[in-house]
């Protein structure tokens, strides 16, 4: 699978690749674990100098569909649902503790963990057929990489509470009403536009560029971090609970779930 992400490095800028366009760049745990990976390499460069700022982008129509739904529930032998969760985690704290800037291009469909992860991130510009979503209450779980407070940071409870209780579609054009993006463009125009944004970063000087992005990205460090303890415990009850299995159960066999609320 270490074709799925690809990375490209040229003159101080880092492109990190999504690269299963047949499936929206829907992510399994291979393709996970080899982001992951290119993410650390980057930060070891970045460490050392010779990267300056990094781009996450998208092969094909779309940014990313999320989670591969074909291995939703997949878990490593013997792991449990709070080790699953800890691991997914600890290698999520690196969008938002990156050494240098990442900008994120979004296009086509950026949903779930996939869409949580980018607002984890420095600057997130838009093509305009770009359409975000929190879709996780319509799996019976919660939208659990600290999306959610982001959102809420951005753009205050109700917009937070509309993405993650109804999983509704956020088109471009709204998410730049809200700052949740900083551009939109048109499709077309999308790599030039993020990798001009990045070269632009790159040229500055690194010191400054390190301390303006440390003391923004402070702002709401606490906070995300907050988010993330209470989202990893409220999973973890979620996966164990019986309306999980039951909506599970009822996809199973056709059938309309019977919830109890436990």
């Amino acid at each position: 699978m270490s074709d799925t992400v690809l990375l490209n490095v040229e003159d101080g800028v880092a492109v990190v690749s999504l690269n299963r366009p047949d499936r929206h760049n829907a992510f399994t745990d291979a393709m996970d674990a080899r982001f992951f990976d290119l993410l650390d390499e980057c930060a070891a460069r970045a460490t050392a100098g010779e990267i300056r700022c990094v781009v996450w982008r998208g092969e094909g129509k779309s940014f990313s569909s999320g989670r591969d739904t074909k291995e939703l529930g997949v878990r490593a032998g013997g792991e449990s649902d709070l080790e699953y969760i800890e691991r997914g985690h600890a290698r999520t704290r690196v969008l938002f503790t990156m050494p240098v800037p990442i900008v994120v291009a979004l296009k086509g469909w950026a949903i779930g963990g996939s869409f949580e992860r980018a607002l984890l991130c420095d600057l997130r510009i838009a093509a305009d057929d770009a359409t975000m979503r929190l879709p996780e209450v319509e799996h019976g779980v919660i939208p659990d990489s600290a999306g959610a407070a982001r959102i809420f940071q951005m753009a205050g409870h109700g917009l937070a509470a509309d993405l993650a209780l109804t999983g509704r579609a956020l088109t471009a054009a709204e998410a730049l009403q809200h700052g949740l993006v900083t551009r939109v463009v048109p499709g077309e125009a999308l790599d030039e536009e993020v990798m001009a944004v990045a070269r632009a970063i790159a040229s500055r000087s690194p010191l400054a560029v390190r301390f303006a992005m440390n003391t923004i990205r402070g702002l709401g460090a606490a906070q995300v971090e907050r988010t993330l303890h209470e989202e990893k415990l409220a999973q973890t009850v979620v996966f164990a609970s019986e309306d999980y299995g039951e909506l599970k159960a009822a996809r199973a066999e056709g059938r309309e779930p019977k919830f109890r609320g436990r």
